[in-house]
């Protein structure tokens, strides 16, 4: 006759009342093993979690130094200037009210500040600003800030080394610009300008970028090496951004259009608040020593 194998019991029916019995454990004891071991169970079934989640997890490459994990390219660094007074004559656009154009702020082929010089490689205008951004948080604060336009052009040092991409934004008043530069600081990390011509430059190395609050202007400079490498000692990072920042000439003129052109004081020399005022033109008919006109020299009498 055949013996039968006994067949294993599952885990869970090896621990019953009857089994920890048979090793002479009270119920109270008993009681004790189940608990504690429904309580290492679930100990175990949380750290399998974990580590499974950790092996999934391991193949993810951190996003790269400018870029962000929720889609778009950003700048390894930002800074942010609110309005100068200069700026106040076009605060708002009830009192600059034409839209911004491609040919005043782009015209120019080439932009240039000190040994750098940037040549234009592509603009764009967006009537609206949803397009030309990345960022759910960003799109809400443009959209909160009345954003109807966003102007972004493209260059290229002469030598490309360097790239560089100017976004001009249109929005309602002065106090909406200086709250997004403002905010700009840790909105940045998770929205940004799109990269105009990402064919040509991604941006997504390391780049900086500034936002500068002009009236009811926005203007974001995102500059970087066309390599994406970290900037060193011989990369002038600032001229490069004063060079792509002639773009700002064209509010320049705007404050002109509606404010015209400064009077001009003209101030006195050093010495002359002290010079002497002129004398007086001599007048027909007047008193006193020296009035008049000189008097004619006395006949010389003839001899007799």
């Amino acid at each position: 006759m055949t013996k039968r194998k006994r067949r294993s019991q599952p885990p869970s029916e090896r621990w019953t009342s009857d089994t920890l019995a048979e090793f002479g454990l009270s119920v109270l004891q008993q009681r004790l093993v189940i608990g504690i071991g429904s309580v290492v169970a679930g100990i175990a079934f949380v750290v399998a979690l974990i580590f499974v989640a950790n092996m999934i997890g391991s193949g993810d490459v951190p996003p790269a130094q400018g870029s962000s994990s929720l889609g778009g390219a950003r700048p390894g660094d930002y800074r942010a200037w609110s309005s100068l007074k200069q700026f106040a004559p076009i605060a708002n656009r009830k009192a600059d009210a034409a839209p911004l154009t491609l040919k005043e702020l782009f015209g120019g082929r080439a932009v240039q500040a000190g040994k750098i010089t940037l040549k234009r490689v592509g603009v764009h205008l967006d009537s609206g600003c949803r397009q030309s951004v990345w960022g759910a948080d960003l799109v809400q604060e443009l959209s909160e800030a009345g954003c109807t336009q966003i102007a972004r052009g493209f260059y290229t040092s002469a030598d490309g080394t360097y790239i560089a991409q100017y976004a001009m934004l249109n929005l309602a008043d002065v106090t909406a610009a200086d709250g997004l530069v403002e905010r700009l600081k840790s909105l940045y990390l998770g929205g940004w300008m799109l990269p105009l011509d990402p064919a040509k430059a991604g941006f997504t190395g390391y780049t900086e970028a500034s936002g500068h609050a002009m009236g009811h202007y926005v203007g974001l400079v995102w500059i970087g090496r066309a390599d994406g490498a970290d900037p060193t000692p011989q990369d002038d990072f600032v001229t490069l951004g004063l060079a792509v920042r002639d773009v700002e000439r064209a509010l320049y003129k705007r404050v002109v259009a509606v404010a015209g052109v400064p009077s001009i004081t003209v101030k006195p020399s050093p010495g002359e608040e002290t010079a002497q005022p002129a004398e007086p033109g001599p007048t027909e008919s007047g008193t006193g020593e020296g009035a008049g006109s000189p008097a004619s020299p006395s006949p010389t009498p003839v001899g007799q």
